[in-house]
């Protein structure tokens, strides 16, 4: 038994001499079950809070505390009048009145790996409830740290009614019974993200469904045991979904997605289905119901084939898509891609990524019938060729503006097949990426295409050289803003001393990464570049001189400057940088192996606002 003695004393001999150990008062003899009730009665969140800080005993107890749990002020006041008096005279408002004006606050709190514990969220809770309710919850675990359990979201639950936001990644600790507590107490929650959950079933998502009507972001990613019953009591009790997102789910199949669709017909504008079980009548059911989507992406679906490209276009019910990404689907052929231009009347944005099947006259017969496109994406698509990609243009939409090819190993320069060329006066960017084939013809036919590029990207193509470059800056008649010409490794200080001299006035950006050129480029950049902001010259030839250079021009204000990789940038240019750090924001030596560490310490403490990277 625990006897109680004055403080003062320490223990006491008895008349045979024994001695009696004594204890000083304390509350932690009292069971959970009166602490909880003594916790109800204090007045605010404040109060409720220091008591949180006591222990880790108090802090779960005290997270546990539900609003309608709270004895009311006018109890207590009752109970003690001087406090009423208090409160009139002095204006002291209790947190609990003011946390139920503020209910509708949304403060943001993130826990990742270490930090994402029970105790962190019964703080969290505890915390944020006399500030208004927490209104944004991020937690993010990890393989060798799973520390959040039931008793975290239970807190979450009772401690923060007004959570709005909630998104759980990597918790395999994580299951049905945490999103119980979630759904009977965060009825306000409109955004739901499950990542890598794999404790999570369908009785999960049921409790949400009844428990959070107001749902209209739902994300569900590698959950193995959530399957079509979660998804359809979703559509039943959650019409007004807005964003959905299904990937790598194995039990999710037609009948699940199907549902959703059908339910939110009217409000859904944002779909994206990956690595699902779902078939060609699926594709007939985002045909016919997805009258609200704007946004489609649709990944690795391995039992869709062309039929469902093609009724899913001819369907005429996609009317307000605008953004559509098709990656990785083996079965999509020119046939599916042009029913698929012929149904998305008002398409803005097209990406396509992996889809070997495609071939020219797919992407020609495309480019006729989307009559909104203004940007165009192609990735990893080996069969179009030189001859579909200018075709395509000549054939294109009046108002495309953006055209992307990245990793297409089947454009090759051809000098024969062409037909008579037209510009596309509406195009103003250009991007090609790791084209091999690419080379000075291919940008000669281009340039005449696209007189209007203001945007370009030449990005490790090793056959552009200065030849072909000087005749894109000669064609660029809107005059030429952003450049990128990273891992160009035949392009000299002569093609850039060029390109600073014709596009003098509107060049803001250029990367050099890669490139061969030296000190020659930097005296012309510092010349002419009166708006250049980012400056990329890593692992070229500059050198202490070119650095100077640029440090000393009146006209060049440059904010992003990366010299990594540098060797013959030495800390002789740390006047130079210094200098340059009246306008910089970034810098970055990484790989600068001729500059000390002394110096790079007396950088980061001369140029405090700059982040500097070494």
């Amino acid at each position: 038994m625990d006897v109680y003695f004055p403080l003062g004393k320490r223990s006491r001999t008895s008349a045979s001499g024994e001695r009696f150990e004594q204890k000083k008062p304390s509350l932690e003899v009292l069971p959970d079950e009166c602490l909880f009730e003594i916790f109800r009665w204090l007045r605010g969140g404040r109060e409720r809070s220091s008591c949180a800080c006591v222990s880790k005993r108090w802090l779960i107890l005290v997270s546990n505390i539900c609003k309608y749990e709270i004895r009311e002020n006018n109890i207590i006041q009752a109970l003690n009048p001087k406090d009423e008096s208090t409160n009139k005279k002095g204006g002291i408002v209790s947190e609990v009145e003011h946390n139920d004006v503020d209910s509708d606050g949304y403060f943001t709190r993130s826990l990742e790996g270490k930090k994402a514990t029970d105790g962190g969220l019964a703080a969290i809770a505890v915390g944020t409830a006399s500030r208004g309710g927490l209104g944004k919850l991020f937690i993010r675990g990890s393989n060798s740290w799973n520390r959040v359990t039931t008793v975290g979201l239970r807190a979450i639950s009772r401690g923060c009614p007004s959570l709005r936001v909630l998104s759980l990644w990597n918790l395999s600790s994580i299951g049905d019974e945490g999103l119980c507590e979630i759904a009977n107490g965060c009825h306000r929650l409109v955004t739901l993200d499950l990542c890598h959950c794999p404790a999570v079933t369908d009785k999960s998502l049921l409790a949400i469904a009844k428990g959070c009507p107001k749902l209209n972001d739902l994300t569900i990613e590698s959950c193995a045991n959530v399957g079509n019953e979660g998804l359809l009591a979703l559509a039943c009790c959650c019409p007004n979904l807005k964003s959905v997102s299904i990937k790598n789910c194995p039990l999710v199949g037609d009948q699940g997605v199907a549902s959703l669709l059908s339910s939110a017909s009217y409000s859904l504008t944002k779909l994206k289905l990956q690595a699902l079980n779902i078939t060609d009548e699926m594709f007939s059911v985002i045909g016919h119901c997805g009258k609200s989507v704007t946004n489609l992406s649709l990944t690795s679906l391995p039992n869709v084939s062309d039929k469902g490209f093609w009724i899913m276009g001819n369907s005429q019910g996609l009317q307000k898509l605008k953004s559509f990404t098709i990656a990785s689907c083996l079965g999509l052929t020119d046939r599916g891609l042009e029913a698929v231009g012929k149904g998305c009347v008002n398409l803005k944005q097209f990406y396509l990524f992996k889809c070997d099947l495609l071939s020219d006259k797919g992407l020609v017969s495309f480019a006729k019938v989307a009559g909104s496109l203004e940007s165009l994406q192609l990735e990893d698509c080996h069969r179009i060729t030189q001859i579909g990609l200018f075709c395509s243009l000549l054939n294109c939409s009046a108002k495309l503006k953006v055209i992307s090819l990245v990793n297409c190993l089947g454009v090759m320069d051809l000098t024969t097949g062409l037909p008579p060329l037209s510009p596309c006066e509406s195009l103003q960017s250009l991007s090609i990426r790791n084209c091999p084939g690419f080379s000075d013809s291919s940008l000669a036919v281009m340039v005449k295409l696209c007189p209007q590029m203001q945007h370009v990207e030449l990005r490790g193509l090793h056959g552009i050289t200065d030849a072909g470059f000087l005749q894109l800056l000669k064609s660029c008649n809107a005059g030429l803003v952003k450049v990128n010409l990273k891992d160009c490794v035949n392009l000299s200080d002569k093609g850039v001393c060029r390109l600073t001299n014709l596009h003098r006035w509107t060049l803001e950006t250029l990367n050099l990464d890669g490139c061969k050129i030296s000190d020659a480029s930097l005296f012309a950049i510092a010349k002419n570049c009166r708006l250049l902001g980012d400056l990329d010259v890593s692992k070229c030839a500059s050198t202490d001189s070119g650095i100077a250079a640029l440090a000393h021009s009146d006209l060049i204000n440059v904010q992003i400057l990366s010299v990594s990789g540098c060797s013959m940038v030495s800390d002789k240019s740390l006047p130079s940088l210094r200098n340059l750090g009246k306008t910089l924001l970034g810098l970055n030596l990484q790989q600068c192996k001729a500059i000390s560490r002394s110096a790079i310490d007396l950088l980061v403490q001369q140029l405090w606002r700059c982040n500097i990277l070494f």
